[in-house]
């Protein structure tokens, strides 16, 4: 049983591009054991609407139910997003808390609970996914559940210092408490929470097994690094369309040097950030202009929230700007697309592009590095410039014996200068260079995939 905020349906069997990433691999998991993904259908409902939506599709079970406008405006928009989130992000500053938001969130939570218990079966494993449902658990033990119960946690883990701004943290905490194995994505995240429930809540820890016991009960909470679908994104490298969109990128670029990111439009990314460092490094090296071309595409997200409108203004403002100074009349140094594009045409963008620009001011992990490097030719690849900020900094920000990194070029991405100096060593690294450092990142893409990932939890689950 898959319980998430929102449910992926299965695409018909033997569909182009049938999905992968994370929805690919639950939904492999599920046809395997037989299970159901419960959440919310993205709809919205009048307040007395509740009744469950139970479809089948290519041999998996979905189950959504749709949600009163109230709610996902106070709970999706309001505390989800515009508490959690950005507090989970580091950004204390755009975190609101409201005592309304906080309670429909815990009314959604209850209404999941009521409505997915039916559907739980005695010897179900119950895995629960993301800082949405963080209570669901609790809420599930107290309808009586005697299941396996799992968490993963797809952001950060705030330091302890920054989670007690949170009113309420300690009874947020205590909920997560209710599951038998939580997990995160890197040993940072693990460590900042295993911090705060032995500071703030007095659990006892056994740091050798994982294990946090408060009042009684005993969870594990455990590192479990997530990964791409490597196999589902070579294939979607061979479609005609990743072919077309490498092509139609490398005769436009003009014999230029192809930088790119590709990133949700979201404040926790660095964007503005990141397009200030390509902006020092133009100041630095005018007569580059004409070497590099730097390719933004930032898919609009949460379009409600406040916070999200004012950083695509302040991007397109930042991005004309440089346009502005640095253009001729047959070139421009920036193009910031505002839109999505299928994983087939990102593989053949990555794929032109010879940089990577992945600078977020802090993410979960980031698995766009970890595309972008998967879309690389072994015999010429590109080069990865990513934050030190961002989970996968700790798997690909290989440091050899020589105590030098021979992996991604790992930047602050607070640091104008410092994403400009990556970037002019990126310009200029050797075929040689740029081959060893992706050697070095692409086993642990390769094997250290999604697949690997859920079959990890699910067994560490399973386990008594």
């Amino acid at each position: 049983m898959v319980i998430s905020n929102r449910v992926a349906v299965p695409k018909a069997r033997g569909a182009a591009g049938a999905q992968g990433g994370l929805a690919g691999a639950l939904n492999a998991a599920l046809k395997d054991r037989g299970g159901v993904w419960f959440g919310w259908s993205g709809q919205e409902s009048d307040e007395r609407a509740g009744n469950l939506d139970i479809r089948r599709n290519d041999g998996v079970t979905t189950a959504t139910i749709d949600l009163p406008a109230r709610d996902v405006d106070e709970y999706y928009n309001g505390y989800a997003n515009s508490t959690l989130w950005p507090l989970f992000h580091y950004r204390i500053d755009l975190a609101r808390f409201e005592t309304r938001t906080g309670a429909s969130y815990e009314r959604v939570n209850d209404r999941f609970a009521s409505s997915v218990l039916p559907l739980i079966e005695d010897e179900d494993l119950v895995w629960v996914h993301d800082y949405h449902l963080i209570p669901l658990g609790d809420r599930l033990r107290a309808r009586g559940v005697k299941n396996r119960i799992g968490f993963f946690l797809h952001t950060p883990w705030p330091p302890t210092r920054l989670l007690t701004s949170l009113p309420f943290h300690e009874r947020l905490v205590r909920t997560m408490l209710a599951y038998d194995l939580i997990g995160f994505q890197t040993g940072e995240w693990l460590s900042s929470f295993v911090h705060y429930c032995e500071n703030e809540l007095g659990a006892v820890v056994d740091h050798d097994s994982g294990r946090i016991t408060h009042e009684g009960r005993t969870t594990i909470a455990r590192e479990y690094p997530i990964g791409i679908d490597w196999h589902h994104f070579q294939a979607q490298g061979q479609l005609p369309e990743a072919k077309a969109a490498q092509e139609r990128l490398l005769a436009s670029s003009r014999d230029r040097t192809a930088m790119i990111g590709v990133d949700r439009l979201d404040y926790s990314k660095g964007l503005p950030e990141r397009i200030d460092g390509i902006g020092r490094y133009f100041d630095q090296n005018p007569d580059r202009t004409r070497d590099l071309l730097f390719i933004q595409i930032a898919p609009p997200s949460r379009e409600d929230v406040e916070s999200y409108q004012q950083i695509r203004e302040l991007l397109e403002q930042k991005t004309g700007q440089i346009n502005g100074a640095r253009s001729e009349v047959d070139i421009v140094p920036i193009r910031y697309v505002n839109r999505g594009y299928s994983h087939a045409e990102l593989f053949g963008f990555f794929r032109a592009a010879k940089i990577g620009l992945v600078t977020p001011l802090r993410d979960g992990m980031n698995l766009v590095a970890k595309e972008y490097l998967a879309a690389q030719d072994p015999d010429d690849p590109g080069v990865l410039i990513l934050s030190e900020f961002a989970g996968a900094a700790q798997q690909l920000g290989c440091t050899g014996a020589d105590g030098k990194d021979h992996g991604a070029l790992l930047v602050n991405p607070h640091s104008p200068d410092a994403l400009a100096m990556a970037i002019g060593k990126a310009l200029d690294m050797p075929l040689a260079e740029r081959k060893s450092r992706y050697e070095a990142m692409i086993k642990t893409v390769r094997e250290d995939d999604v697949q690997s990932w859920t079959a990890d939890f699910c067994r560490d689950l399973a386990a008594d």
